[in-house]
């Protein structure tokens, strides 16, 4: 799915955009892919003579994934809401990623209680394992 459409669901722009495509999805699942550029603003002092992308930026890549996710399950039931985390468990990371490498982001969500969506996210590199975590986000009301 295009650009328009993952701004259509989620209000992230600029250099918070995570996502580049929506390669899938399914009930309950998502697959998303994400290309770092060389050129994106965190390389410039996130080890400037090995460049890595941090696990913060990993971890958003799966939090926006779940939000992708969220907005495509729930349509209109999100409209005035924003997926926001409220949680993060279990977080490992076995593969650095570096600029030029594009990353394979899968998010299923395992329950529903309330407004709390429950989720695992992995990011994958040429099939081998960068990162996983659980996390939970919560639909609050969006500014107006």
């Amino acid at each position: 799915m295009s650009e328009t459409e993952i701004q259509r669901r989620i209000p992230h722009r600029g250099a918070m955009l995570l996502i580049d495509r929506i390669v899938e999805q399914g009930e309950g699942e998502i697959k998303t892919e994400k290309t770092f550029h060389a050129d994106e603003p965190f390389f410039d002092g996130h080890f400037p003579n090995r460049p890595i992308v941090p696990g913060v930026i990993q971890c958003e890549c799966c939090l926006q994934s779940g939000a992708l996710l969220l907005a495509g399950e729930a349509g209109d039931a999100m409209a005035g809401k924003l997926p926001v985390a409220t949680r993060m468990d279990n977080v490992k990371f076995k593969k650095m990623v570096a600029p030029g490498d594009t990353v394979q982001i899968s998010v299923t969500l395992k329950e529903t209680v309330s407004n709390a969506y429950y989720m695992t996210g992995k990011m994958t590199l040429g099939g081998k394992l960068c990162a996983r975590l659980d996390f939970t986000c919560s639909l609050v009301d969006a500014p107006a």
